[in-house]
């Protein structure tokens, strides 16, 4: 039995070291390894500077208490790398726990567990095993925390030695990966800081949210399709990253239009529609699929569905899907968001925009699809805000 979760534990390793998107790596690891150990629930932590940042989290219990198709939504916080938390003590020690019952820490422990979640999620911790991530250099790059090991007839168990031995092979190449995945999340973002100093509305809060709207929406589109989760998951990991760049084209534009203060004479419009054909000229030597996604992206995310968007005036379904769905999440944003120019509209408003688009300037379906999410949508805007 051993053997055959190993040998799983490596098949995993491999699939997950080619994933380039840093929230579908963190998604997939929880997954996975919940799934080997049959854990209940789990949380992920990515360490920045002194402080560990939670970054993503499943639970099953919670899960089910939620209608069909519906996804948790969560708040993400930081804590500080001490012993005020297990997760931080953890990460500050470098060594691994593996706790029975949470709620029966003995007194000697350095640590202590917050009960403020359990209470106001109906839930309860019973145990937990958290794993610092170490790459081979031995850097901690975050935190894996599984909760609430499961025997064969579902009830709440500790997690054994033979799980902890699995975790521990996998947390090796989950290390590597996330190292991996947040070096690329770093190099778009500094393409992005790039196209910052240019024009001041195109911040890294704004991107990474577009993209993750983007993102969500793609999965209920998909779910809608029927697309296998195989699919979703390679369309995903692309996506995202095509979805930060969709406005990479405005490096090319003028200071004196991307910095005006006030509405753009038709000329000076003109001339930043531009910034759609420079964007998908930056990306016409493709040589990867995050390169083909992104041209498509930053090329047709400003075309309308009644075909009187730009650059080239498409229409329908003529607008490449990955296109549609950016068009979508940028307006949400752009509305939603405080502009030198503008003050945020409020959510009513901005969603009856969406509405009022819809099937005119907007694939009316997709516009449904994002109403669906609404609430995860507004999580998503918490998780990403504009520095003061």
């Amino acid at each position: 039995m051993m053997e055959k979760r190993l040998q799983e534990i490596i098949r995993l390793s491999g699939e997950i070291s080619h994933i380039k998107d840093l929230d579908l790596l963190m998604e997939r690891i929880l997954t996975e390894v919940r799934h080997i150990v049959r854990a209940d629930a789990g949380s992920i932590y990515l360490k920045m500077g002194d402080r560990l940042e939670f970054n993503y989290t499943q639970n099953e219990t919670q899960q089910r208490r939620l209608p069909k198709g519906g996804k948790l939504v969560y708040s993400t916080f930081s804590l500080p790398i001490d012993n005020t938390s297990i997760a931080g003590y953890v990460a500050a020690t470098g060594e691994e726990l593996n706790i029975a019952d949470v709620y029966d820490l003995p007194d000697s422990a350095p640590y202590t567990f917050g009960k403020e979640f359990d209470k106001k999620a109906r839930y309860r911790t019973h145990s937990i095993f958290v794993l610092p991530l170490k790459t081979f250099q031995h850097d901690i790059v975050g935190v894996l925390q599984i909760i609430n090991a499961q025997d064969e007839d579902g009830q709440i168990a500790s997690f054994s030695e033979e799980d902890a031995q699995l975790i521990r092979h996998f947390g090796i190449s989950a290390a590597v990966a996330l190292e991996r995945a947040q070096m690329t999340r770093t190099i778009f973002l500094r393409m992005i800081r790039m196209a910052e100093l240019r024009d001041p509305k195109e911040t890294g809060p704004h991107v990474s949210r577009v993209a993750a709207y983007t993102t969500e929406l793609y999965k209920v589109y998909a779910s809608r399709k029927q697309i296998a989760s195989r699919e979703i998951d390679r369309q995903c990991d692309v996506l995202r990253s095509a979805a930060m760049l969709h406005d990479v084209g405005k490096v090319g534009i003028s200071d004196s239009i991307l910095k005006k203060p006030a509405r753009l004479t038709d000329e000076e419009f003109d001339a930043m529609k531009q910034h759609t054909l420079i964007g998908s000229r930056l990306f016409s030597d493709a040589q990867s699929d995050i390169d083909k996604a992104a041209a498509e992206v930053t090329l047709n995310h400003h075309e309308r569905w009644d075909g009187a968007g730009y650059p080239a005036r498409k229409s329908g379904e003529g607008i490449p899907l990955f296109g549609r769905l950016v068009a979508v999440a940028d307006v949400y944003d752009a509305l939603s968001s405080r502009r030198c120019y503008k003050e945020a509209w409020g959510e009513e408003e901005v969603l009856s925009e969406l509405r009022n688009g819809a099937g005119s300037q907007f694939d009316a379906d997709l516009v449904s699809d994002f109403l669906s999410i609404h609430d995860l949508i507004k999580s998503i805007r918490t998780r990403y805000p504009e520095p003061d």
